[in-house]
């Protein structure tokens, strides 16, 4: 038995909707039915002895291990955190016979970190919001009451008294949550390019940067819950569209407790093998989390050509809304017989439909990012998009000018083809099977004399995964492949192990070894492939490590060829 990780939850989770301090522990089951109740006793024992109020108790069984997790204040959570190494540090010498850490010097050491941490204005405010139904975020450095323009921040050790405050500025904003396997950035960039054409001032947190209106504020994987506090703080934001990935979802819960809608893409295997996300079924529990911001008011947007999302949708009783690929999914039908709407793709037509009407949208080829309607993933992804927008307070007109007029640059590193002489070079981020066999379906509608395959992986995906990956990829029919190392994503591997494994499954393919190059960096792959490439030959480019990089070498390549 093993404590992987004890980590504070700030937001809606997969033991509660409330604050908490959760315990991962790798155990078998039998361990883990032995572990649960004696964890539970110990921090009973020491709330009891610290004179904390009792707690909620909870735990959920995982692939390969289970987690605890105990409820306390906002302003007591590294403290509670401390209670579970604590308890987990006891159970375990309990188990194995050897001496406890002493109760006595625990509870002194955590009264003190309690007593630092406590923070009575902050409950108080808290408490405040919640009498009063205003939106109320807070963190480490900072508390906020409302949302985006109708916001108001302070730092969390200077907090206003309540009945100082006017409590009729702290409105909201319309917020959409955007999660799920593939598919995410893509879907909130043209959310926001729709807003924005909407006339609205648009905040924006994803994987890439948080941006408000067309202003970058900072680059990185803003996809967590500091992200979305962010957005939701600015001043200028009345509209806010926040991307959610599993990681956050996981380490922090939910980033807001409610919102307008809530979508979810779709769900596929991706970073399976992390505690929490070790099956399909874990990582469909975690996306699913963004429904709780819609459950009571708002509006779920599911992805009505994924099975696993219809299934788990038969139990939900919110609101839905749903999209397809296919105007005769049984799904939509059954939703639209019934007095809802859907979005579907209908011949080459984007639709929205009800029960008594048929709206037309746009064709799929005249939206940029389709490349002409090649590209069926980016088609999904607009009508996701145009959902989540109708949802936020865009209409119809502003939906079909905000999806036809966002071009594949403000959409880096997700399927943007460019042209070098009589060469094209196709830039994409697919980095999981789902993601590359899309990205691999309109690579084959693109003409082409030769194909080369620029990729690597990271070492952090099973060995079954990598194989799966490269199966799909050679399955267009591939001509050449270039390996990079990608040492910065090993993960735990030795450098060259994952280049072993594709190498590996690349030849029991049936390719010659002498198309398999290997090279340490992504930019020498494609320096490269471009060497290889003939006229008429179209290089694919999986940009893992990031597109900014690979564009800039793609730019400088242009006057010299073309």
């Amino acid at each position: 038995m093993e404590c992987l990780d004890a980590r504070r939850l700030t937001g809606p989770s997969l033991l509660f909707d409330e604050p908490a301090a959760v315990l991962d522990v790798l155990c078998t089951t039998a361990e883990a039915a032995a572990f649960v109740p004696a964890w539970q006793a110990r921090v009973e024992q020491m709330l009891a002895a610290l004179g904390w109020a009792p707690a909620q108790y909870r735990h959920c069984e995982l692939k390969g291990g289970v987690s605890v997790a105990f409820t306390a204040p906002i302003d007591a959570l590294y403290a509670a955190t401390e209670i579970n190494e604590w308890a987990f540090a006891t159970v375990l010498a309990e188990q194995q016979g050897t001496v406890p850490p002493d109760l006595q010097d625990a509870q002194s050491n955590i009264a003190t970190s309690a007593a630092e941490e406590r923070n009575d204005a902050l409950l108080a405010l808290q408490a405040a919001a919640v009498e009063r139904g205003a939106r109320f975020l807070w963190d480490d450095d900072t508390a906020s009451l409302g949302f985006g323009c109708s916001s108001s921040s302070w730092p969390v050790r200077e907090l206003p008294a309540p009945a100082a405050l006017d409590w009729s500025r702290f409105a909201d904003v319309p917020v959409g949550i955007v999660t799920g396997t593939n598919g995410k950035t893509t879907t909130v960039r043209l959310a926001a390019h729709i807003l924005r054409g909407a006339g609205k001032t648009v905040g924006l947190s994803s994987t890439d940067w948080i941006a408000v209106h067309n202003t970058v504020l900072d680059r990185g994987d803003w996809s967590g819950p500091g992200g979305a506090r962010a957005v939701l703080r600015h001043p200028d934001v009345d509209v806010a569209v926040l991307e959610c990935a599993r990681g956050g979802l996981l380490r922090r819960g939910l980033g807001v407790n409610q919102a307008n809608a809530a979508l979810i893409t779709n769900i596929a295997a991706d970073h399976l093998g992390d505690f929490g996300s070790r099956s399909i079924d874990e990582l469909l529990n975690i996306k699913w989390l963004i429904s709780r911001s819609v459950r009571d008011a708002g509006i779920l947007i599911l992805n009505a050509d994924d099975p696993r999302l219809v299934t788990k949708a038969r139990d939900y009783d919110g609101k839905l809304c749903w999209f397809s690929l296919d105007a005769c999914n049984t799904v939509v039908e059954r939703h639209v017989a019934n007095g809802g709407t859907a979005f579907v793709y209908d011949g080459d037509k984007l639709l929205q439909v009800s029960r008594d009407t048929s709206i037309e949208i746009c064709a799929a080829q005249d939206i940029p990012i389709t490349l002409g309607g090649a590209a069926l993933h980016n088609i999904a992804n607009a009508l996701a998009a145009a959902v989540l927008t109708s949802m936020l307070g865009a209409s119809i007109d502003d939906i079909r000018a905000g999806l036809t007029t966002m071009s594949q640059d403000e959409n880096p590193g997700r399927c943007n083809v460019y042209e070098i002489g009589t060469r094209k070079v196709l830039v994409d981020f697919a980095h999981n099977p789902h993601a590359m066999q899309a990205l691999f379906d309109m690579a084959q509608a693109l003409p082409a004399r030769r194909r080369a395959l620029c990729f690597g992986q990271a070492g952090d995906r099973p060995d079954e995964l990598i194989r799966e990956m490269t199966r799909a990829a050679f399955a267009i029919g591939l001509d050449q492949v270039f390996v990079s190392e990608l040492a910065p994503y090993h993960r735990g591997r030795q450098h060259g192990e994952v280049f072993g494994l594709i190498r590996d499954e690349l030849l029991h393919l049936g390719l010659d070894a002498s198309r398999i190059v290997h090279h340490e960096l992504e930019s020498e792959t494609l320096d490269a492939a471009m060497r290889w490439a003939q006229d008429g030959d179209l290089v694919i480019m999986l940009a893992l490590g990031g597109a900014a990089p690979i564009q800039a070498q793609i730019r400088a390549l242009t006057p010299a060829t073309g």
